[in-house]
């Protein structure tokens, strides 16, 4: 029997994917639920690959947190998870839903070796995730999630590590983590804060913030009208939160909201809409409090990091208080090590991925909220009247290609773009990348002139379609300045 369960295994291991190929991807390990990598046998070697890695510290008693979503495949992975933490030694302190800035916040506070959240973010209730902070409430460095990876796919090392007998981990619940995290919350505003006088709609996605987030805005004195509150396993992010806005504007419109807010699964962002249920998203926060930052003097080395994605609009807007734009590649992870690399203190992305690190370490939709309702209190203005930039036209256009060749390599490619660039120099911004997920060319071209940045747009994208194009060129998209 023991032979058999031994090849049983080993089975599970190459099913899951032969060793050459990653299990974590930008973003911890995703995919369907039940589906590998997404099962309870890969949660279970997860989590014992991340006892074994963080039980080699000094620290005589380690524990580790899980929060998580409220997908109904969160329960069969919290408890593969804590199973395989345990077996290694380890205690395992379980906070329930909570937003993943709450875990990393958590994780932080009280001490523990690591953090771990399921969750899928934004996706439909099928997909699930895992992933992991350190101590100090940062994503785990690569290296440390390559030997992760190693132990999960090769497991021998952890066969003399398992605890026995009184050395076995034990998992218990935290009952008042949703108090510690409503407390830290508050704390991110001044003290004679208070959102009295604003009617605000928040939509939770009926995901993790659907407690904390009414909440904490109700503690802070703003009348709340919530929605997306209602999770049953499978309605998160289902035509609500930050993906679907369209019933966030209506209720904002019809019960003449001040604002709105809308949350994603995971609640580590926030997109808004005015009073006229016009949206207000990652790249107009950014703008509106990296210039209130910048001329009070709090705003580190007079900078904002935002991505390659980030209208060119952001850029005007910051450069004409005399503050600069810092771009990276796409995804919140890029831009928070960024922002640690050169001590910056505001960065984030156009989604509403956006991270304060003098308050938090990783994107927070709500302190991000309470800091734009903060703003509106302190200058008595609706949101439509802060606005602080002003959006640059934009062109988008995709090209399925056969190859990736690198874009240095195709010599007409190479020129069409410096053309572009020349012509297009202190007057808007060209991007040309290869998808990470699928067969296609972006080209993105945003400038003051319609036309201008429409024919450079076609033109780039013509010339990658006559050198590496499996079709015609798509129709290109157009977003219109405002």
């Amino acid at each position: 029997m023991a032979r058999q369960g031994e090849n049983h295994d080993q089975a599970n291991r190459a099913a899951l994917s032969p060793p050459s190929v990653r299990l974590f991807g930008t973003d911890g390990v995703r995919g369907i639920a039940n589906i590998e990598p997404i099962t309870s046998e890969t949660a279970l070697r997860l989590g014992r690959a991340l006892a074994h890695v963080f039980k080699s510290t000094s620290r005589r008693h380690r524990r580790i947190l899980i929060g998580k979503d409220t997908r109904l495949s969160g329960y069969m992975l919290e408890t593969a998870m804590a199973s395989g933490i345990c077996s290694m030694g380890v205690d395992v302190l379980l906070v329930g839903p909570l937003p993943t800035p709450a875990i990393a916040f958590l994780t932080r506070s009280m001490r523990v070796d690591a953090g771990v959240v399921i969750s899928a973010s934004h996706n439909p209730f099928q997909d699930n995730g895992i992933k992991f902070f350190s101590s100090e409430g940062y994503k785990l460095e690569d290296e440390t999630e390559r030997r992760i990876e190693r132990l999960v796919f090769d497991d021998s090392d952890l066969s003399q590590s398992r605890a026995g007998g009184p050395d076995i981990g034990k998992a218990v619940r935290i009952d008042d983590a949703i108090g510690r995290y409503l407390v830290f919350l508050k704390s991110c505003v001044p003290r004679e804060v208070t959102l009295e006088g604003l009617k605000i709609v928040i939509d939770c996605a009926n995901g993790a913030a659907y407690k904390v987030g009414p909440e904490v805005l109700e503690e802070l004195g703003a009348e709340v009208l919530p929605l997306g509150v209602e999770p049953d396993g499978i309605n998160i992010n289902a035509g609500c939160g930050a993906v679907h806005l369209a019933k966030m504007q209506q209720a904002v419109i019809e019960h003449g909201a001040n604002v709105g807010v809308a949350l994603d699964g995971d609640g580590d962002r926030a997109l808004f809409v005015d009073e006229h249920g016009e949206l207000f998203d990652g790249d107009d926060v950014m703008a509106l409090l990296g210039r209130q930052m910048s001329s009070r003097g709090m705003l580190k080395h007079n900078t904002v990091v935002a991505t390659v994605m980030s209208n060119f609009g952001l850029e005007l807007a910051l450069s004409a208080c005399g503050a600069r734009l810092v771009r990276t590649d796409v995804g919140d992870p890029a831009v928070v090590r960024e922002m640690r690399a050169k001590s910056y203190n505001l960065g984030g992305e156009q989604s509403g991925h956006v991270i304060f690190m003098d308050h938090s370490t990783t994107g927070d939709g709500l302190i991000t909220a309470l800091l734009v309702f903060s703003l509106m209190v302190e200058t008595g203005k609706p949101l439509s009247e802060l606005r602080s930039m002003r959006r640059v036209p934009q062109v988008l256009h995709n090209v399925h290609v056969r190859q990736r060749i690198p874009l240095d390599q195709l010599p007409e490619v190479k020129l069409e773009i410096a053309v572009a660039e020349d012509r297009l120099k202190g007057s808007g911004r060209l991007l040309v990348r290869y998808s990470g997920t699928e067969m296609l060319a972006r080209v993105m071209v945003e400038g003051e002139d319609q036309d201008s940045i429409t024919e450079i747009a076609h033109q780039i994208a013509g010339v990658i379609d006559q050198q590496i194009g499996l079709t015609a060129c798509d129709t290109p998209q157009s977003t219109k300045g405002s």
